[in-house]
């Protein structure tokens, strides 16, 4: 995939080097918090706990260097991409929103949240294994760059489509809380609870078919290149629920899913991909692209 401009700065926040770090003290250090707390009369958790926020206020490296920046060249590789992707993906939405809800809807412009291992948002703590996410609370997408070395090593979906389809999915999420479907579904969730999982499936599948409207734009302005739309469903299909019961050895539940099968995955990209239309992306089944 070639993009054909270098990304907005300002579509990014860069929090890399602001994660939380473990308190680390060896016997030496055990021994001076003891004397302190002795000094000031206060409990030892308690001095420790002021050690441990002061250290997660100013973090930097081992060297004393602040820990900013991709971690690797792979890193730095994906970071051109994302920041790249992520302002391509706003442009379209930016322009095909207003186009696709014949006026009535303007899509709300938001950031990418670049971390490393950990940080925080409004939905809670955003840690590296949980994956790149949408938090409607902040209405900002995060990820750990980390995450691609992952979709390549791992889950067999290299590529910078691959890695462009991740950010669109999730910035999909976006535009479902500025239309009003995310609130919604969670309304739902709460009314129907033994339907829960089934509708966040169905979120999720949406959000799936959105990536893959925004794909079709970038496939007619001539951005992808021979075999990145067979990246992009090798992704979708990489991440179903059913393909990652399997690789982590349990049995695949239906019943359990929360973002859909590797074929219904599939399946909604490619829809999103065929028709490039909002409409294309009726995952609930009832004209009105929410439940």
């Amino acid at each position: 995939m070639e993009f054909d401009s270098e990304g907005r700065s300002s579509d990014i926040q860069d929090r890399r080097g602001e994660g939380v770090r473990p308190l680390r003290l060896g016997l030496g250090g055990i021994v001076v918090v003891s004397l302190i707390s002795l000094l000031l009369g206060r409990n030892p958790l308690e001095v420790l706990g002021l050690i441990a926020r002061h250290q997660q206020s100013t973090p930097h490296r081992s060297d004393g260097t602040p820990a900013r920046g991709p971690r690797n060249q792979q890193e730095r590789t994906a970071e051109r991409i994302v920041r790249q992707a992520t302002t391509d993906i706003q442009d379209f939405w930016q322009a095909a929103l207003p186009q696709m809800t014949d006026g009535q809807r303007a899509y709300p412009r938001t950031q990418l949240v670049l971390f490393a291992d950990e940080t925080h948002s409004r939905c809670g703590a955003a840690q590296a294994e949980t994956g790149p996410f949408y938090c409607p609370a902040d209405q900002l997408v995060y990820i750990d760059l980390a995450f691609y070395a992952e979709l390549a090593r791992r889950f067999r979906a290299p590529g910078s489509f691959a890695q462009a389809y991740v950010l669109a999915h999730e910035f999909g999420h976006h535009i479902q809380h500025s239309l009003g479907i995310e609130q919604r579904v969670r309304r739902a969730q709460q009314i129907y609870r033994g339907r829960a999982n089934q509708l966040n499936v169905l979120l999720e599948l949406q959000a799936d078919c959105l990536a893959g409207v925004w794909g079709a734009s970038a496939a007619r302005r001539g951005l992808l290149r021979e075999g990145d739309v067979e990246a992009g469903l090798q992704a979708a299909a990489a991440i179903g629920d059913d393909r990652i019961a399997q690789m982590s050895g349990q049995r695949v539940s239906p019943e359990r899913f929360t973002h859909g099968s590797s074929a219904q995955r599939v399946e909604w990209f490619r829809r999103g991909m065929s028709q490039g239309h909002i409409s294309a992306c009726d995952t609930f089944g009832n004209g009105t692209l929410a439940p």
